[in-house]
């Protein structure tokens, strides 16, 4: 990787993590935080499939250490991530890359995080306990980083809608 492309990259995690000390959105049993989801649609666009992993388990991991965030930050971050990035990457549409971190985050990163609390933190949920707070965090997130990229294609006509 290249140095701007790190950089360009920490900067993400940096938003993430600092967007989550001042935006969530509380959801019930969780607080939904969307601009994770916002810049894993970012990464995508902008650093690929495997970036956008990278940023949100960087952002995961931090939050995790920090305490400001859980261990379901790792699957509900990482496989939006990936499906935004696989999605921007065979269709190169940003809408494509917000569908994607939905259905990463909001159906498929719900679900695995049912089995991911219980062996991991103990706890015992149904299978669709997560889905709200994950759809609407994911829905959310998805949304903005679809409106800041609409911006800067404003600015810099390199993306497609």
């Amino acid at each position: 990787m290249r140095i701007q492309q790190l950089t360009w990259m920490a900067m993400l995690v940096a938003i993430a993590i600092i967007g989550s000390l001042f935006i969530s959105i509380p959801t019930g049993v969780a607080r939904a935080f969307p601009i994770q989801h916002m810049v894993n649609v970012i990464a995508a666009v902008t650093v690929g499939p495997l970036g956008a992993v990278l940023v949100a388990f960087v952002t995961g991991l931090v939050r995790v250490m920090t305490g400001t965030g859980s261990l379901l930050a790792f699957p509900g971050g990482m496989i939006g991530a990936l499906l935004a990035g696989i999605f921007y990457m065979k269709t190169n549409r940003v809408a494509f890359a917000a569908l994607g971190e939905i259905i990463g985050t909001g159906v498929i990163a719900s679900l695995i995080a049912v089995p991911y609390a219980k062996i991991l933190m103990g706890s015992e949920f149904g299978a669709l306990f997560f889905f709200p707070a994950f759809l609407a965090s994911s829905v959310t997130g998805a949304l903005l980083g679809w409106i800041v990229l609409a911006r800067v294609k404003q600015l810099r006509p390199v993306l497609k809608q």
